[in-house]
Formats: structure tokens, C-alpha cells, sequence
């Protein structure tokens, strides 16, 4: 009794019946891919989320405002206040990393195509504090003047053309020429416009902030802006570490991301209906080759293992197609969600996913009509048409 059928056996009855696998390849390749989309819309989501915080900066707002720093509105004063009251605050050159910033979701107008977006009047201090800032075109806004982030355009559903330096965007009864465009490490920023901050408020007749961003020495600096809070109850404000304002917005997110697993299981199920099919039709086609097989003496577990060899061969060439084209044109996409957008990110997790997912195809898959196939009698499946 021979125990194994050869490893080429399996390669080789792939090319014997070309068109049946390169469908059957096809088909897994698009189940994988669309499999790849999900978890990188999630990856996605939850990088820009992460990536937006930083562990030693603290935001102070308005206590009346909840979490939206978009409804906070606290005294100007407020950054000369924590400069002079509070130890800790990093500095360099005599420089305090406090950022005062106003923000804002309001219709932005390109190339007569409007708009909602988010605006954040800033001053030269606001790179100190957001580190991850990099101005990759052009260059700081000066009066007049915003800075565009790189994910802009998907926020408005424009031309991304449209947004780079020298042209012009409107907002708020102003025309404002774009001086640069930024990137931040995939963070929430970069769908966002900055501008000066005192034309912003020129602008929105405004002397007030939205929010302070303050740098500390270290996270455990942080109780220190907390107690400023509670003694200066006259400002009603509040203080939350970035990381953890962040945090806490991505519970808002959990049924989103729920859903998108639930889509994954879905694909991936749908998936796998779709190879049993392709393998039945498969198997049902080799009965007679199958059958003899077992007559020369080949045992049923090892004709198996071979069905699933071939299975899995095709899925992990699925997975590895679908992998290509993810990097190739999902990695990096534009999607626009509430808090601005973000990038659909093929990583290594996504990828890791993705060839468990087609190893999963191709054993499930294969198994349960291997399994009928084996349990026909040889001298029946011989005489089998």
C-alpha cells in the first residue's frame, strides 16, 4: 500500500485543466481582495485615530463643551495663563509648546464646488506641539493664506489639483490663497485646512479659542494642567490627555469597526460556499481518476491531502494576487468619514489575515467534497462517467 502521492502530482493537475483553475483562481483572488479592503478600511480607521495622539500633549477645553472641541469656546487668555501657572510645559529657546487653536466645521468652496470641512486657526507654536506635521509642498501660511493637508480633497469630494499651492479656496466670506500642503504621519489632521489664527478669528469676529494643545516634559506632567483646571474654576475648563480624547472617539467607531468584521466573515463565508462549488465540480470530474488511484494502490487519506494540496495551492496564489493589488491600488486610498478621512491601510496585519483567510478557503473549501468523492466504492467510481 503506498502511502503519499508525490507533491508534483498536486502542481501539476493544476495546469492540467487551465480554465477551471484560472477560475476557480480568480474567484478566490476577489473574495481575498475584497477581504483585504475591509481590514484595511479598519486598520485604516483606527491608525489615523491613534496616530492623531500624542502621549504628553493635553488639551484643555471647555468644560460646558462635552467632547466636542468643535462647541468648546474658552477665554484667549487661556495659553498665557498655562504658560505662567503651570511647571512642566516643555520648552526650547524659551519657547513654550502651547498651542492655541480654533476649530471649526464649516463649507469651503473650490473651484465653485462646496464643501464641509474642518478649519483650525493656529499660530507658528501649533508644529511645536504637532510633531507629526511635516509641510511637504510650499510653504507656513501667512496672512491670507492656509495650509492644506494632504487628505483635503477626498474630505471635500474635489480635485486634489485644486488644492495645491496658489490656488485659491473660499470659506466664511474670504478668499484664501493655499501657501503649502501638509502630511501627518496618517493622523486626522491632514483633512483638515490651517490657517493663521488671527485671521481666523478677523474672519469668524471671534477673540476666543476652541482649545489649548500643551506639550508636557512628561505624561505625568499632565496632573499638573488637571489641577490648573480645578483652581481656576473661573474658566470653566477642562483637561484630557490627546491620547485619551482620541481613544475615547474611537469607542464611537466600535460599531463601525464591528460591522466591517462582520462583512469580513461574510466575504470570507461567501467565500467559501463559492470554492465548495468550484470543488465539487472539480472532483465530480475526476471520480474515475480518483477511484484509480485507490485500485494501484494509493490510500483514501493520501488522494485527500492531495485534493487539499491543490486547493490550498490555488487559494494561497489567490491570496497572493489579491495582496499585490491591495499594495498596489487599495494601500493608501482616500476615504472620507466624519472627522475628516483617512487612508485604507494594507499592512502586515491585513496581509497576515488575508493568507489565513485563503488557507482557510482552500482546506474548507476542498474538504467536504473530497470527502464524498472517497466514500464512493472503487469499482462504482471506476464505471463512473
Amino acid at each position: 500500500m503506498r502511502r503519499l502521492l508525490p507533491w508534483d502530482y498536486g502542481v501539476r493537475n493544476l495546469f492540467r485543466r487551465p480554465s477551471r483553475s484560472a477560475l476557480t483562481l480568480g474567484g478566490l483572488s476577489i473574495v481575498i481582495l475584497l477581504v483585504l479592503v475591509v481590514v484595511g478600511f479598519i486598520r485604516g480607521l483606527e491608525a489615523s485615530l491613534a496616530a492623531t495622539g500624542q502621549p504628553n500633549v493635553v488639551l484643555v477645553y471647555a468644560m460646558t463643551s462635552g467632547a466636542d472641541i468643535e462647541n468648546s469656546a474658552i477665554p484667549g487668555r487661556t495659553p498665557a495663563l498655562l504658560a505662567a501657572s503651570v511647571a512642566g510645559v516643555r520648552s526650547q529657546f524659551g519657547e513654550k509648546f502651547i498651542s492655541p487653536e480654533l476649530y471649526l466645521g464649516t463649507r469651503i468652496s473650490v473651484n465653485d464646488q462646496e464643501g464641509l470641512g474642518l478649519v483650525r486657526g493656529v499660530t507658528t507654536a501649533a508644529p511645536l506641539v504637532r510633531q507629526q506635521v511635516q509641510i511637504i509642498e510650499g510653504t507656513w501660511p501667512g496672512p491670507g493664506e492656509v495650509l492644506a493637508g494632504r487628505l483635503v480633497h477626498s474630505k471635500l469630494g474635489c480635485d486634489e489639483a485644486a488644492l495645491q499651492p496658489g490656488q485659491t479656496i473660499r470659506f466664511d466670506g474670504r478668499d484664501w490663497k493655499i501657501s503649502g500642503v501638509f502630511a501627518a504621519g496618517g493622523a486626522a489632521f491632514e483633512s483638515e485646512v490651517w490657517c493663521p489664527l488671527n485671521d481666523l478669528q478677523s474672519a469668524l469676529k471671534r477673540q476666543d479659542l476652541s482649545l489649548v494643545a500643551v506639550t508636557m516634559d512628561s505624561a505625568d506632567a499632565a496632573a499638573d494642567v488637571d489641577l490648573f483646571c480645578r483652581e481656576r474654576i473661573d474658566l470653566e475648563l477642562k483637561s484630557v490627555g490627546e491620547m485619551a480624547y482620541y481613544a475615547d472617539l474611537q469607542k464611537h467607531y466600535r460599531p463601525v469597526r464591528m460591522l466591517g468584521w462582520i462583512v469580513v466573515c461574510l466575504v470570507a463565508g461567501s467565500g467559501v460556499f463559492a470554492g465548495l462549488n468550484t470543488m465539487y465540480g472539480a472532483v465530480v470530474g475526476r471520480i474515475r481518476e480518483l477511484a484509480t488511484l485507490q485500485a494501484i494502490g494509493y490510500r483514501r487519506r493520501a488522494i485527500l491531502l492531495t485534493l487539499i494540496q491543490e486547493a490550498t495551492l490555488l487559494a494561497c496564489c489567490g491570496a497572493l494576487i489579491a495582496c499585490l493589488l491591495g499594495l498596489l491600488f487599495v494601500n493608501g486610498t482616500a476615504v472620507r468619514f466624519t472627522m475628516g478621512a483617512f487612508m485604507l491601510r494594507v499592512d502586515s496585519v491585513g496581509i497576515a489575515i488575508a493568507c489565513i483567510t485563503a488557507v482557510i478557503l482552500g482546506i474548507v473549501g476542498a474538504l467536504p467534497p473530497a470527502a464524498k468523492a472517497m466514500r464512493l466504492p472503487v469499482v462504482e467510481a471506476i464505471k463512473a462517467i
